[in-house]
């Protein structure tokens, strides 16, 4: 696919830029063996208590909606983590859960343990766009915190320096419409000058709407090969 037409290359995360598996076996878990100790020691951290505030707030309101939750004691710090775990083996897109998730990940990418997986494609692809005057925006429900640990401790090295911005939950739904109008508006794009890659035809139906143009992500280990009618590509170097 020519990018003639593309000032701006908005991209997902998971199964677009970095194997499912990698965000399954390996960030996910690392944050539910570790959410326990991690709150121990940063409960009192400001921007902790505004994660357990949203997080506790989000515990409410799936309480007056009858959801079935595990049981949360708000007396005691520790009776957060049965519902912490509970919503990251749903991965629901909790802006609480994936602030919380990103500050526990940036613990084990600065010591080592962790370092991201990329697909072999994208640093690449990442320095022939920029090469060819377009400039990179990341969509991801992941925190902003989370993604520029993922890019910067990647296996191949730190990318952040490709990356224009960043955009996460805070925004909106990756599955409404007016998130990708406010991300164009924010970058100062008009949307038909943006393509979206992604691997969930729901984001791509919601980024068509606002007048994105779209490519749908084919990744080994991808949860989906169903794409609804959108062009596909299998790596970057198809675009």
């Amino acid at each position: 696919m020519t990018l003639d037409n593309a000032e701006v290359i908005l991209l997902d995360i998971e199964g677009t830029t970095t194997p499912v598996d990698y965000v399954f076996g390996v960030l996910f878990p690392f944050a539910r063996d570790r959410v326990t100790d991690f709150l121990k020691t940063h409960q009192q951290d400001p921007k902790v208590q505004t994660d357990l505030q949203l997080l506790r707030k989000e515990y409410e309101n799936d309480l007056a909606r009858e959801v079935s939750v595990p049981y949360w004691q708000e007396t005691d710090v520790m009776g957060a983590v049965p519902y912490i775990h509970y919503l990251i083996s749903i991965d629901r897109k909790s802006t609480g859960l994936k602030s919380l998730q990103g500050k526990i990940w940036e613990q084990g990418y600065r010591d080592g343990r962790l370092r991201s997986q990329i697909f072999p494609d994208v640093k690449p692809a990442f320095q022939r766009w920029i090469s060819a005057g377009k400039h990179l925006y990341i969509f991801s429900s992941g925190s902003i915190q989370a993604q520029q640990l993922l890019f910067r401790y990647s296996e191949e090295g730190d990318l952040t320096g490709f990356i224009s911005g960043y955009f996460d939950t805070q925004t909106g739904s990756k599955r409404e419409a007016q998130s990708y109008a406010k991300i164009a508006s924010t970058i100062g794009t008009v949307p038909e000058k943006i393509l979206f890659i992604s691997d969930v035809t729901a984001e791509l139906k919601a980024s068509q709407a606002a007048r994105m143009q779209t490519l749908f992500s084919i990744r080994p280990g991808n949860h989906s090969f169903e794409a609804e009618g959108f062009p596909t590509i299998q790596s970057f170097n198809e675009v």
